[in-house]
């Protein structure tokens, strides 16, 4: 590897703070590299120049294939459960962190690749992603965070000019993405979980609860630094989890996203989004929908989120119990307290949200705000009327015109004394505005971009972008992409990439 010019500084600080848990190595060659997308926002924000960055150099750096003197890409080690089944040896099979660097706020960010080629944790797998499912997570990671929701965020996406074999040959890329971190509930499942059955981890080296230790103050200092100076700062720490994970579902389920693939590997410690495989948005209200093709069993259908993300908090504090009470009973007792509070949270904060979305004034007491929401949800799902489309449309009811919302539903009279009601309460249409998006990521509209950037087409890529970059602004000219698919769109699955 050759040194990058500019000053692109990258620190090495997980893989020298958690030795145990980082792999050193190297991303594979691109044949004929080509600069895809480049989010030059992002790079701004990161204090890179996006002129260098478009260069060999910058597209070295991108691909891994060109790091800065000094730096120390390593393949993370983490276990988890995927689909409810332990895997105690994941880790990132087709994935390299490049560092950590400090962006123009003073924040430390991660810089991590996917599709850089085969490591040690590549289980039989090839290493290397394809165009559309690196461009799929560029575009809806970049539509959350316009949203406001936590997310990684995707600098850019480099085509390798390398063929890779799925059903039938795509063309390769490798997706440059930024996170807080990647330190996941699956890192503290590897650290917490071979010292008890092996004695060492699975690279032969010596894992005790010295490693999970290391591990938790490092999360700590990293992402919830008040936990430190809790009385037990480890209970503390699961705390803080918990809660930025109840906010993080709470605002998933308020603009319909499926993650698809909630396996405890993809639940982050810093509450961001992270992932985004067979993810897709809902469109016809329905709490079974499910687009995954690998989730036979609705397992991480769209209703059932909140309560696996409960499931994988559960798995977290099983790796804290040792740091949190010596005392086995007691450790499970305040652990088994502090999990409780997750509905809680998520439930007051989904409440708010559906508030906000429904412009009710403070007025409004809990209950008869539950109620409201309770009644709505019913009747979308009995319809089956859009659901982004619907809370954007109700506005206009509580601006006076009724007409559009009322045509969503084939029987509207069944929805009239539910508007009587709810228009009674004098709702606030600006702010219903301010939180209902009017472009999302739509199925359809994202297969074409993909379908096209893959055939070298990018202007279908670059109009949904500029839609969803400003998710809650009507602009001229879009409203194609404020529309629910066709009817002859059809049954929707996504995949995995892999």
């Amino acid at each position: 590897m050759t040194g990058v010019k500019p000053a692109v500084v990258l620190d090495n600080r997980f893989a020298r703070e958690l030795p145990e848990l980082a792999v050193e190595w190297q991303a594979e060659a691109a044949p004929s590299p080509r600069l895809l997308v480049l989010n030059e926002p992002l790079a701004l924000e990161l204090g890179l120049d996006p002129a260098w960055l478009r260069g060999p150099d910058g597209v070295g750096l991108l691909l891994g294939t060109t790091v800065p003197d000094g730096a120390k890409p390593v393949a993370q080690a983490y276990a988890g459960h995927q689909f409810g089944g332990y895997v105690p040896r994941l880790g990132d099979g087709r994935a390299l962190l490049l560092g950590e660097l400090v962006d123009t706020r003073g924040q430390l960010r991660d810089l991590h690749l996917k599709g850089s080629g085969r490591t040690p944790f590549a289980r039989g797998g090839d290493g290397l992603a394809v165009v559309g499912p690196m461009l799929r997570e560029y575009v809806i990671s970049e539509a959350m965070h316009a949203m406001g929701i936590p997310t990684t965020r995707s600098l850019a996406v480099t085509a390798t000019g390398r063929g890779v074999l799925r059903e039938i040959p795509q063309p390769g890329a490798v997706l440059a993405r930024v996170a807080a971190s990647h330190l996941r509930v699956g890192s503290f499942q590897y650290a917490a979980a071979h010292r008890a059955v092996t004695g060492t981890d699975p690279l032969g080296r010596l894992a005790d609860h010295d490693l999970l230790r290391r591990l938790a103050d490092h999360a700590i200092a990293r992402h919830h630094p008040a936990a430190a100076t809790a009385d037990n700062p480890y209970l503390a720490l699961f705390e803080a989890v918990v809660n930025v994970q109840a906010e993080l579902l709470a605002r998933w389920m308020l603009v319909g996203f499926i993650h698809g693939v909630m396996n405890t590997d993809n639940m982050t410690i810093s509450g961001e989004t992270i992932d985004y495989g067979p993810c897709a948005f809902m469109e016809a209200y329905d709490p079974a929908t499910v687009f995954s093709s690998i989730d036979h069993g609705g397992r991480y259908a769209y209703g059932n989120q909140p309560a696996v993300a409960e499931w994988n908090l559960a798995r977290f504090a099983e790796t804290l119990l040792p740091l949190i009470d010596e005392d086995s009973e007691r450790a499970v007792a305040a652990a088994t307290d502090a999990l409780a509070g997750f509905r809680v949270r998520f439930q007051n904060a989904w409440l708010a949200g559906m508030r906000a979305k429904l412009g009710l004034p403070e007025s409004v007491s809990h209950d008869q705000a539950t109620g409201l929401v309770e009644e709505l949800l019913k009747l979308l799902l009995g319809g089956r009327v859009d659901y982004t489309s619907f809370f954007r449309s109700l506005a206009h009811a509580a601006r006076g015109d009724a007409g559009a919302v009322r045509n969503m539903f084939a029987e509207p009279e069944a929805f009239d004394d539910w508007l009587t009601r709810w228009r009674a309460l004098a709702p606030a249409p600006d702010t219903m505005d301010h939180v209902n998006p009017v472009y999302i990521p739509r199925n359809h509209l994202v297969e074409e971009a993909l379908t096209a950037a893959t055939a070298g087409e990018p202007a279908p890529l670059e109009d949904l972008l500029e839609a969803v970059s400003a998710p809650y602004d009507v602009r001229p000219g879009l409203q194609r992409y404020a529309q629910p698919a066709p009817p002859d769109f059809g049954a929707y699955r996504t995949f995995c990439g892999t």
